[in-house]
Parts: structure tokens; C-alpha cells; sequence
């Protein structure tokens, strides 16, 4: 009786190459994915230490000069600053106004909440060129009457309109996601309508309430397309960003932009951080 013996099979190099890619072509896709959106981000972070004459557009060498002065430019820290004051004002109007109004069309019944729950959505799904030029209208023939001109205070008008939609779309979906028993449990101890909301509600939605101002404060701060429409002679960091593209932004620009950037993402890992946190808590 003879015995045979089975030599085990042993994929050829294309083949396990190909099982390979197929195991790994999501985490290779993520990896493109994020090297795609970052290369802008590492092009600014780079050329903010350019030492360029007049134009930063070709790398000259390496200095550390425009990060020890990063308003060497004039202007440049000027249009931060509106910038700034116009994400936070706007920031804050629209976090009140879009809560109360998702408050509002969650918790209570009117006429016209099915009209309302569609008209939130307008300004999100207009093109911004068609709103700035829409808003421009107004300012131009209805505030002229008042002598109100185009500036800061259109700027502000105009970033509390586009950023309320989306303040009231995310508070909304977190109010949604709440267990009304638990408010109905604090109304069964007695406690007011006024008490309820703010020491059961309140801490509730905070979270949703922080990421929608976080959003309608980024979105206010990167708008340039409406804003060039209302500012007037009023100049903001993005739209000191396009008129010096033109020569060439400055490596003060890039300095200034690629902090923002650093300073969004600490606040995004912090706020990660706590909820993680407060996530433990709860389960100890």
C-alpha cells in the first residue's frame, strides 16, 4: 500500500499580494484620503517659514521670522481680528436663536411646523454666491434707507443667517435623541417647568448646544463668498487671504492660518476628551 503525501498549496507572489491589498484597501484608502486633505494644510504650515521677497508663491529658504512676528504684514492681523469679533457675535446670536428655535419646532406644536421644518433647510441648500447676492439687495435698498451702509454690522447680519440653519439642525437632532421620561421623572418630583429645563434639559443638550457653536463659529470665520458681497470696505482674514493671493500670501497669513487650524483641532481632541470622560463616569 503506497501513501501519498500532499504538498500544501502556497499562493504565488501576485496572488498574495492581491489578498494583501484586498485586506488592507480600506486602511489604504483612509490613509490617501487624509494625505489628500492635509497636503494644503502642510503646504501652509511649510511655507510660513519661507524667507520670500515679494512674492510667497516659490520656496526661498528657511527662516523663523514670521512666526516671532506674525503681524509684520500690514492688514494682516486686522482682518483676524474682525474676523474674530464677527464669528463670535454671529456665533452667539445664532447658538440663542437656533436653540430656542429647536427647542420650539421639537418640543411643541404650531401652526406652520412642517413649513418651517423645510424653509430651516433654504439657507443650507442655497448656493452662498446666490445668497451674497440676494443679501447685497438688501442691505443696498432696504438698510440704505436707515443709513445703514455695508460693513461690519452686514457682515454680522449676514453670518447670523447662514449659521442659525445649522445651529438648529444640530441642536435639534440632539434634543431628538433624548428620553423624554427622563424630564417627566424630574416634573414627578415636583420640580418647575423653569427647573426642569435647566437643571435636567439644559445639561443635556449642552454638548449638542457646544458643537453647534463650535460649527457656526468655523463657518463664520472661513466664509468668504457671502462676506465679499456685504463687507464693503470692511476687510476679514479670508478675504485679505484672496486679494493677497494675487501677489502671493504672505507667510504671516499662513502663520496666522495654521494656528486656527491647530487651535480647531485641540478644541475638537478636548471635547473628545470630556465626553470620553463623562462617558466613564457614568459607567463607574
Amino acid at each position: 500500500m503506497t501513501s501519498t503525501t500532499t504538498t500544501p498549496y502556497r499562493p504565488s507572489t501576485a496572488k498574495r499580494a492581491q489578498i494583501w491589498l484586498a485586506n488592507h484597501f480600506a486602511m489604504l484608502s483612509a490613509i490617501l484620503v487624509l494625505l489628500y486633505l492635509f497636503l494644503p494644510v502642510a503646504y501652509t504650515f511649510a511655507f510660513s517659514f519661507n524667507d520670500h521677497g515679494k512674492t510667497n508663491i516659490v520656496w526661498q529658504g528657511f527662516t523663523w521670522e514670521h512666526w516671532q512676528d506674525p503681524c509684520g504684514v500690514p492688514g494682516v492681523c486686522g482682518s483676524l481680528v474682525t474676523s474674530l469679533q464677527v464669528g463670535a457675535i454671529s456665533t452667539l446670536v445664532a447658538t440663542v436663536l437656533g436653540t430656542l428655535m429647536a427647542l420650539a419646532m421639537v418640543r411643541y406644536r404650531f401652526r406652520g411646523k412642517q413649513a418651517s421644518n423645510v424653509l430651516i433647510f433654504v439657507p443650507m441648500a442655497t448656493p452662498e454666491i446666490v445668497m451674497g447676492a440676494a443679501l447685497l439687495t438688501i442691505f443696498v435698498q432696504g438698510f440704505s434707507n436707515i443709513g445703514l451702509s455695508l460693513g461690519f454690522t452686514t457682515i454680522v447680519f449676514a453670518h447670523i443667517m447662514f449659521c442659525l440653519s445649522f445651529v438648529v439642525v444640530t441642536v435639534k437632532a440632539r434634543i431628538q435623541s433624548l428620553d423624554p421620561r427622563i424630564e417627566e421623572a424630574a416634573q414627578d418630583l415636583y420640580a418647575s417647568p423653569m427647573q426642569t429645563f435647566w437643571k435636567v434639559t439644559f445639561p443635556l443638550i449642552l454638548p449638542g448646544i457646544a458643537g453647534a457653536a463650535m460649527l457656526a463659529f468655523s463657518l463664520s470665520f472661513d466664509d468668504f463668498i457671502i462676506t465679499n458681497f456685504v463687507s464693503g470696505n470692511e476687510s476679514t482674514f479670508p478675504k485679505f487671504v484672496y486679494v493677497a493671493s494675487r501677489r502671493g500670501i504672505p507667510a504671516e497669513a499662513n502663520v496666522i492660518g495654521f494656528s486656527m487650524f491647530v487651535i480647531a483641532v485641540l478644541l475638537v481632541v478636548g471635547a473628545q476628551g470630556v465626553s470620553s470622560l463623562r462617558a466613564n463616569r457614568l459607567k463607574d
